[in-house]
């Protein structure tokens, strides 16, 4: 029987792993970096970047939101980010009218345009209602950058650029996916606004 301080141990010894992993993996890296120019591209041209997901994802949507919009390390200008999971009274109404499946879709069906960017963040990769906001996001010719766990998955394939963490573990794929977050953020910043303070 594990004990306490096994069970401590073994989850840091997880988490310790996969940081090992991906700072080994040059096409993680690239895909880093990838992610970040695609959404300067978009921020240059004036699109907005909208992010979503569920449960510990929709935090994390909302994480990515705050840092963009707020600040993550520079003092700047603001940059274009809305969360589709924040707004109570549209994910119940729609929920209510068209199924939970719907909650992302109809908000970029309404919202979505040309160039702009969404990101998807599903530890699976196959929660339906994140599917159907790829499926959207594809007629409206957006630009979809996913954060999932192993791929391939039904979101991997549908996505322009997939930024995956090798685990089934739901907790350590949400604490890399933090992590991503952070090293989006911080290069974003460094590259738009590298003349500020």
């Amino acid at each position: 029987m594990k004990t306490k301080v096994n069970q401590i141990e073994q989850v840091i010894f997880e988490h310790e792993h996969l940081i090992t992993l991906l700072k080994q993996n040059k096409e993680f890296i690239s895909k880093i970096e990838k992610a970040v120019s695609m959404l300067v591209a978009a921020i240059k041209n004036k699109k907005k970047i909208l992010v979503c997901g569920n449960g510990g994802s929709a935090a994390d949507s909302q994480h990515l939101a705050g840092e963009l919009v707020g600040r993550f390390q520079k003092e700047r200008e603001p940059i274009e980010c809305i969360s589709l999971t924040t707004n109570t009274s549209i994910i119940t109404a729609i929920g209510n009218d068209y199924g939970f499946d719907r909650i992302f879709a109809r908000q970029i069906d309404a919202t979505g345009k040309n160039g702009d960017v969404v990101i998807l963040i599903s530890t699976s990769g196959k929660s339906t209602n994140i599917i159907e906001a790829a499926k959207s996001a594809r007629m409206k010719k957006m630009k979809i950058i996913s954060l999932t766990g192993y791929e391939p998955n039904m979101l991997s394939e549908m996505s322009d650029l997939t930024i995956s963490v090798p685990s089934k573990s739901t907790p350590r794929i949400q604490e890399m996916h933090s992590i991503i977050i952070h090293l989006i953020c911080g290069i974003l910043e460094e590259t738009l606004f590298s003349h500020e303070k």
